[in-house]
């Protein structure tokens, strides 16, 4: 196996985790922030507040997305399979 090789799956790897995780990061991030305001403006600062609204989230992301996650890593799996199915021709 080539370093370009190596180099392309992880490549693959980090750009799938990156596209795998934004979704539910950006989600917990706005739902973090429109927390923070309504504690502003309502002077409440309980800091435990902002958990169980960002749980819930992302919850519900992991839930919906999760069709999707699972066939974007299917692929992955697949790719790297064909990867190794060409390296072990070479040899």
């Amino acid at each position: 196996m080539s370093q370009a090789m190596i180099l392309e799956i992880m490549q693959q790897v980090f750009y799938t985790t990156a596209m795998l995780v934004s979704p539910i990061l950006i989600s917990a991030a706005l739902v973090g922030v429109v927390v923070s305001i309504v504690q502003a403006v309502t002077s409440i600062q309980e800091q435990t507040l902002v958990f169980i609204p960002k749980m819930f989230t992302v919850m519900l992301i992991i839930f919906i997305a999760f069709p999707w996650m699972m066939r974007t890593l299917i692929f992955l799996v697949n790719v790297f399979f064909q990867y190794m199915l060409v390296v072990a021709k070479q040899q």
